[in-house]
């Protein structure tokens, strides 16, 4: 009876109550003493548990984040006018629920986008979709979609993903088509959803990287507004990790 009790959970795909079933039937020592209830209890908690770990594996895997990167291992050691303490704010995820946006700015190799990715995956723990892009790809994902009739649907799938991380922001110069599409996505998520943008130029360059003022502005408005900012600072960390110090060079 009770490997047909396993058998029907799991057809029912109820695989955490039945992995939880089967470790109570092998230690009946420990559960002994317990109710039905209490044991049914743990049962229950035990799914729930699975659905929600399965649940942060497919938001993670969609998230396609361009590194793996925790908030808990981020480098606090180099000087890079970091604040422990607006990281651990931004981890709890409250700017996510009101809908604010993140602007990360730094020179290159400063970490920005590994911090961006931290929080994405952190986000993606918290139960947020979550989905990483290049800007300069995202834009040329959506130029192909006017071509063969995908753009509305397209346009309709960035809306709905709760954090959007642009990388890369003010690395190109954008054409004139382009302004439209980045004001398109500004517009369908501002004060809905969050968005995180990376780039090496700080935020009062971005008017002139735009290249039209009338769209900056209204691209910028609607990005910047109760905007949340990091602006890192320091030498490069990756030629800080450089296995060689400038001594050890090979000459």
């Amino acid at each position: 009876m009770s490997q047909q009790t396993l058998n029907r959970l799991r057809e029912l795909r109820l695989g955490g109550m039945a992995a939880a079933l089967q470790q109570q039937q092998e230690q009946v020592a420990t559960y002994d003493g317990l109710s039905f209830i209490e044991r049914l209890g743990l049962l229950v908690e035990q799914e729930h548990l699975a659905r929600e770990q399965r649940k942060q594996a497919r938001l993670v895997r969609h998230a396609r984040l361009k590194l793996s990167a925790t908030t808990q291992e981020i480098d606090y050691q180099h000087p890079r006018n970091i604040d422990r303490a607006q990281i651990a704010r931004l981890a709890q995820g409250d700017w996510l629920q009101r809908g604010q946006n993140l602007l990360i700015t730094g020179p290159c190799g400063s970490g920005k986008t590994y911090l961006a990715c931290a929080l994405g995956y952190q986000a993606c723990l918290q139960g947020y979709g979550t989905h990483y892009h290049r800007l300069s790809r995202l834009l040329q994902s959506l130029t192909q979609a006017k071509a063969d009739g995908s753009y509305g649907r397209l346009l309709a799938q960035l809306a709905k993903v709760e954090l959007l991380i642009l990388d890369d922001w003010g690395l190109e110069p954008l054409l004139p088509a382009q302004r439209h599409d980045l004001l398109e996505i500004m517009d369908d998520r501002h004060g809905r959803h969050s968005t995180v943008v990376i780039s090496q130029l700080p935020t009062d360059q971005w008017y002139a990287s735009i290249g039209d003022s009338t769209l900056a502005e209204a691209i910028l408005d609607r990005l910047m507004h109760n905007a949340h900012r990091l602006q890192l600072k320091g030498e490069s960390m990756r030629k800080q990790r450089s296995p060689l110090t400038q001594d050890e060079q090979p000459r």
